[in-house]
């Protein structure tokens, strides 16, 4: 029975992620902390690095804060959520910044219709360039007007 529940909270977490995702671009992102995230639309700089990465510190933080929750006051619930939390990012990670921007050269000749679908949801968002206008959509999740 403790299997289940590690597990279920495992992936309730992933699942949760989703929307968080979501909502931090949607409202954050694309709100206070645009100064953070319009490196990411139109690049004004030369590093590989973008200013839009620190998100994924923060990610990492509560990630890691919940696994010492776990570690060190016993939190039974830190380990799955922190685990899940750090699943997500890895899987954002290899689709947004891998797959879809390219940031490594790897899965260059994915043509499935569900990458293709996500590429082209993507590719609508970044053509608003500012902090408005831009649909804002999860990484799991697409829309179908996408599919063709």
């Amino acid at each position: 029975m403790e299997t289940i529940l590690w597990v279920g909270t495992l992936c309730i977490t992933f699942l949760s992620m989703e929307f968080m995702a979501w909502f931090s671009h949607k409202y954050i992102m694309h709100g206070f902390l645009w100064s953070l995230h319009k490196d990411h639309h139109k690049k004004d700089h030369k590093s590989w690095f973008e200013r839009n990465d620190l998100f994924f510190i923060f990610y990492a933080i509560v990630s890691t804060s919940c696994v010492i929750l776990w570690g060190e006051y016993n939190f039974w619930a830190g380990l799955p959520i922190g685990i899940g939390i750090f699943i997500y990012g890895l899987t954002y990670f290899l689709v947004h910044d891998i797959f879809i921007h390219q940031r490594f050269k790897w899965f260059r000749n994915s043509n499935n219709r569900y990458a293709k679908a996500v590429r082209r949801a993507h590719k609508m968002h970044h053509k608003h360039l500012g902090k408005d206008g831009g649909e804002c959509f999860g990484m799991l999740w697409v829309p179908l007007k996408y599919f063709k």
